[in-house]
């Protein structure tokens, strides 16, 4: 199944620096509680980004490590290498598509990560089998992503403003069926932790500026929202009149974000 979506570098970037700013749990630190990290080992992180997990490992592990961060964005991809350059350039970059054979080696890798984009792959068992493929027996795939009562607040809040069913989202809807599934399928053993973070906003702007981001990841997701810049304006300020008369009556809004972390051992 294809998904057109493309998540620009600022709404990308917005979204995180809220996250950190309004949440009440760190979820890099969650993270790097479950996973099996060891110094020596050989890491790949596949839709990388701008490199936030590759240098959470490589500052965890005190560089003592090999690391190789992948994605499709060059946008993203220049702002990691740019990163990368200032520490001394400890981590590989490079440009990986998930929906292609990976150019490596079987049996190469001692971690995989995949955070926040296994679900915009095209053949989600491909994609699986590929991670399998290059890891090395008894190595772990990781990856994290939206279970089905992730942001209930946020759509809450977007249902009322539009009067309009919420449509399906990539993630939610099939991050804990489709793709646990495909994990369970291919690894010898699998297992989901969960990792919940309220976000509170005492004041409706940050919510705004994080669903306008949100909802500009790609608009084709929210389609049958609006059409084209006009009707996502008309939008907009529509949940900002919800959001605002949340607070008033609340005192905030709390949107919880459900994460799920799906390890896999070959």
């Amino acid at each position: 199944m294809k998904i057109e979506y493309q998540e620009t570098t600022n709404d990308l970037m917005t979204r995180i620096d809220i996250h950190n700013r309004f949440g009440g749990r760190n979820i890099d630190e969650w993270m790097l509680q479950i996973l099996p990290l060891q110094k020596g080992m050989k890491i790949l992180d596949v839709g990388c980004g701008a490199g936030k997990q590759c240098f959470g490992y490589h500052n965890h592990l005190q560089g003592e490590c090999d690391i190789t961060g992948g994605d499709v964005n060059e946008e993203l991809l220049t702002k990691a290498r740019t990163e990368n350059a200032k520490i001394g350039n400890p981590v590989k970059f490079m440009s990986l598509n998930f929906n292609e054979r990976f150019p490596f080696e079987d049996n190469s890798f001692d971690l995989l990560s995949c955070c926040f984009a296994i679900y915009y792959a095209e053949d989600i068992p491909f994609t699986i089998r590929e991670m399998h493929r290059v890891l090395k027996p008894g190595g772990t795939l990781f990856s994290s992503g939206p279970m089905p009562d992730n942001k209930k607040t946020f759509y809450d809040i977007i249902r009322e403003a539009t009067g309009k069913p919420i449509p399906p989202m990539p993630g939610s809807s099939r991050y804990s069926t489709e793709i646990y599934g495909a994990v369970k399928d291919t690894f010898s053993s699998s297992r989901v932790e969960i990792f919940e973070n309220p976000l509170t906003f005492t004041n409706a702007q940050p919510f705004i500026d994080y669903t306008r981001a949100s909802l500009s990841e790609d608009r084709k997701l929210w389609g049958s929202l609006f059409q084209g810049a006009d009707d996502f304006e008309k939008v907009m300020e529509k949940i900002t009149e919800v959001a605002n008369r949340w607070v008033e009556r609340d005192g905030k809004i709390v949107m919880t974000k459900v994460v799920g972390g799906i390890l896999g051992t070959k």
